[in-house]
């Protein structure tokens, strides 16, 4: 249940904050949101011992995504499975603490970054150029590093009775 808030408050803060923060090309903001594609990362926990639902989920989560925000149908649900990969695997191998969480966002983004930049690029729908893709990756940046850490610490406040509903 914990992961479905999440999920939905990230969803809405997408939204919202892309309706009110500047984030086209020379814009003078460092927020631009991909709050859900930093939840993608947040939520792993709750699924460790069901990773079908996961993937599951993020392919639901992907394809609303895509009907909302972006009009690419299957793209972000796609990738959002890429990024359920990367995440389980940083998961699985790797400590998660408060100062390695800012490296594992900034991997996370750049990647969901990275490979909707290819699939544009592929199909030439908007032209791009290394400093553009840059520019995107860190503008999004600061905002969502700020975003994992407090949804990180809540997660980490929360009474375990309350995480081992939510995870079965």
């Amino acid at each position: 249940m914990i992961q479905l808030i999440i999920i939905i408050i990230s969803f809405i803060l997408d939204g919202i904050l892309t309706n009110f923060l500047p984030y086209m090309l020379n814009d003078l903001s460092l927020f631009t949101p991909l709050l859900t594609v930093t939840s993608i990362f947040l939520i792993y926990p709750f699924y460790k011992k069901n990773e079908r639902k996961y993937y599951l989920t993020l392919l639901i989560l992907g394809i609303i995504y895509d009907l909302f925000y972006t009009n690419l149908l299957f793209l972000n649900a796609i990738v959002f499975l890429l990024l359920g990969i990367v995440s389980s695997y940083i998961h699985k191998n790797f400590e998660l603490s408060y100062l390695k969480l800012i490296i594992y966002i900034i991997l996370i983004i750049t990647i969901y970054e990275l490979t909707t930049v290819i699939v544009i690029g592929i199909f030439n729908l908007v032209p791009l150029t290394p400093s553009k893709i840059i520019y995107k990756i860190t503008h999004s940046l600061l905002l969502n590093i700020i975003y994992a850490e407090l949804i990180y610490l809540v997660i980490k406040l929360i009474p375990i009775r309350y995480k081992k509903i939510s995870i079965n």
